[in-house]
């Protein structure tokens, strides 16, 4: 969370540049033609996360890279969403930006309004070969900054609830039975023992945007001018858990977000909760890990409260601004490539993250996966509830703000939910304004 207080520094020095005035179309695509003294035209990719993303990432370019042989890409690992967004930042002031980039989807309008990512309407117009309507809508919301397209939906999840089977059927649970907030805090103490909590789970912004939206509020009004999660709905949803945490239910791992997101995980791993929240990204590395501790997992959607609802994550595909039109084409190819609907089934079944077109998830490799691993399955049903995330510029500011707040009020027993999202708001809200 550190590497955000990069971003109103690097904005303000970026907010003067402007998007590149658009496509040109040229002759023939990179692809086709590659430069005009034969010699491949060469490309960066930055990418975050590694593991089984990460693999996912370099199978993918290598993919590319041997499908034809006008563009080279050379695929860089840059660390979080965090890290890779300050290098970014950093790069596009140095002029200096990898041609093609991941961008978490809260981070789209940021960077698209500070005249750093390319706008991609007028490649899909010129481009007969893409379908716009074959892409997930559930997952297009973030794509768009003021009706102009500047992000290609590419490795993009919701949270799921991991569940340890073997520790639900020990206590005698159906995993089907927890569909409501009630189910899931019975369940909970059902499953709490001397040696073991019902669920670890860090201070995640990204959870409690779920049970925000579940209780029926909103993270911020429609004209994007106050944030509102410190309304009822969010007072609901924190105090739900407070209460699980006092009664011993719910551990919450203290310090830094991704320290505590790791303990919390290893937590579940090793007997000590029974269910933990993540990423479907995280599917095909969460079932290695059940094989090697020797447990079975399952999958569940998110319980259900006043409404079904769930955010939608994980990140899009964008040019940088400012390319030439030789490098434009070519980055234009490569997104193009990595989003198709082969290449999106490969991902999934690679990773766990959603196919992100409609046309991937009735490929043989996702049907056949489904029914190999039908844990699968659940992110995608899941999908018709999911959620646009907040891209106001100055939201990652704001997420710190949160979980700081939310985290003295577990520090702190005399810090009621409704003190700490107020707390929280004020503070937010002077960063928007």
């Amino acid at each position: 969370m550190k590497k955000k207080r990069l971003l109103p520094l690097i904005l303000t020095a970026m907010i003067s540049l402007t998007a590149c005035s658009g496509n040109q179309e040229a002759n023939t695509t990179a692809a086709e033609g590659g430069t005009k003294d034969g010699e491949k035209i060469e490309l960066t990719y930055w990418y975050a996360w590694g593991d089984k993303i990460g693999e996912n990432n370099e199978n993918l370019v290598k993919q590319f890279n041997e499908s034809q042989d006008k563009i080279q890409v050379t695929a860089e690992f840059q660390g979080t969403y965090d890290e890779l967004h300050a290098k970014t930042q950093a790069a596009v002031a140095a002029k200096n930006p990898p041609e093609v980039t991941m961008n978490e989807i809260s981070f789209i309008e940021t960077f698209a309004k500070a005249g750093m990512t390319q706008d991609l309407t007028s490649f899909v117009e010129a481009d007969p070969e893409i379908n716009m309507d074959d892409f997930n809508p559930g997952l297009m919301g973030n794509s768009y900054v003021d009706g102009k397209l500047y992000g290609l939906p590419y490795l993009r999840s919701t949270p799921i609830m991991y569940v340890n089977k073997t520790i639900f059927e020990e206590a005698g649970i159906d995993l089907k039975s927890i569909v409501t907030w009630e189910d899931f805090t019975n369940a909970a103490k059902q499953l709490t023992t001397k040696d073991r909590v019902g669920i670890s789970m860090p201070v995640d912004i990204w959870f409690f945007e779920a049970f925000l939206a579940q209780a029926g509020g909103q993270v911020i009004n429609k004209k994007g001018t106050e944030f509102t999660f410190n309304k009822a709905a969010g007072v609901e949803a924190l105090s739900l858990w407070k209460n699980m945490f006092e009664e011993g239910t719910l551990r919450i791992p203290g310090g830094e977000p991704k320290a505590a997101a790791d303990q919390a995980r290893q937590d579940f791993v090793n007997g000590k909760s029974a269910m933990y929240f993540s990423s479907t990204a995280d599917l095909s590395f969460m079932l290695q890990l059940a094989e090697e501790n020797s447990f079975e997992l399952d999958t569940a959607m998110m319980p259900k409260h006043k409404e079904q609802k769930v955010p939608t994550g994980g990140a899009n595909l964008v040019m940088s601004a400012g390319l030439d039109e030789e490098k434009q084409q070519a980055a234009w190819e490569f997104i193009k490539f990595m989003t198709a609907p082969e290449q999106a089934a490969y991902a999934s079944e690679y990773t766990g993250y959603l196919p992100s077109r409609i046309s991937a998830q009735e490929t043989e490799t996702i049907q056949n996966l489904y029914k190999e691993k039908p844990q699968f399955k659940v992110a995608v049903d899941q999908l018709q509830y999911g959620n646009a995330r907040p891209m106001v510029s100055g939201y990652p500011e704001v997420v710190k703000i949160v979980i700081e707040e939310i985290q003295k009020m577990i520090l702190d027993p005399s810090i009621e939910p409704k003190a700490a999202l107020d707390a929280a708001a004020e503070r937010a809200n002077a960063v928007i304004k």
